[in-house]
């Protein structure tokens, strides 16, 4: 299972000393590392097809201050791509309206038929990148058929439409930020905190310091501006649970890696 870490915060927060926490469970996640760095619709990313401990940029990059305001991170696990560049997170895309979405996943997507036709057209191979493509495809839809740019409230009612059919089924831990807002969701108990500290929030696979993490509310989409909720999404109910049938795809795919 990889691991996910993100902030979203009113003002720039140095978030390098919780970076190192996070990045140091690498051992366990050693198919790659990444981090996005976004304000408002720029967004830099940074990732390595290696093991995060093992790596000398890392190192050196987490050897000064993070400050920012709004940033993912993701340590891998591979189970669907390769140990490749193109297959680590973050991703980005943007719509034709030029709004840059970004995303980090923990999770497998088991059967989602409206995502097979990016097979083709994804740089990579994951089908967490399928699931950025579709994303921003279906936002294309629907600002053309309004014929003008979704507001914030808009898009959050689309994605959460969207996120409700795809977790049936499927592992859906997941960050995104779309300039605006920072959406999370997770549908796989127990593997999603926060830490809410009024004008920041912070979110981690497992807890990162002795503080008071709380579970992320559960099969609902979140989202927030600037550290503070503003959305709250339907509560689907499709939580994920291991299974035999899921345990042995997971291993023939991951055997072929």
């Amino acid at each position: 299972m990889c691991e996910l870490f993100g902030i979203s915060s009113e003002e720039n927060y140095n978030i390098g000393d919780y970076l190192k926490i996070f990045f140091s469970h690498s051992s366990a996640h050693p198919h790659g590392w990444g981090i996005a760095c976004m304000e408002e619709n720029a967004v830099q990313i940074e990732k390595e097809p290696v093991q995060a401990s093992k790596s000398n940029y890392l190192k050196e990059r987490l050897s000064v201050p993070v400050f920012i305001k709004n940033a993912f991170a993701h340590i891998r696990y591979a189970t669907i791509g390769n140990v490749e560049y193109k297959n680590c997170h973050p991703y980005t895309a943007k719509t034709l309206n030029g709004r840059q979405w970004s995303l980090v996943h923990n999770g497998t997507i088991f059967d989602y038929r409206p995502l097979n036709p990016y097979v083709n057209i994804q740089n990579g191979d994951t089908d967490s990148e399928r699931i950025l493509l579709y994303i921003v495809d279906r936002m294309n839809q629907e600002e053309r058929r309004l014929e003008r740019p979704m507001d914030a409230q808009e898009r959050f009612h689309l994605l959460d439409a969207i996120i409700v059919e795809m977790s049936k089924g499927n592992k859906l831990n997941l960050m995104i930020y779309d300039g605006e807002l920072f959406y999370v969701h997770t549908n796989y108990a127990g593997s999603l905190y926060e830490l809410d500290k009024g004008n920041r929030i912070f979110f981690a696979t497992v807890p990162l310091d002795q503080q008071e993490w709380q579970p992320v509310t559960f099969t609902t989409l979140l989202a927030y501006r600037e550290g503070r909720r503003i959305f709250c999404g339907t509560n689907h109910g499709n939580e994920y649970k291991d299974s035999e049938e899921n345990m042995k795809f997971l291993y023939s795919i991951f055997s072929n890696l």
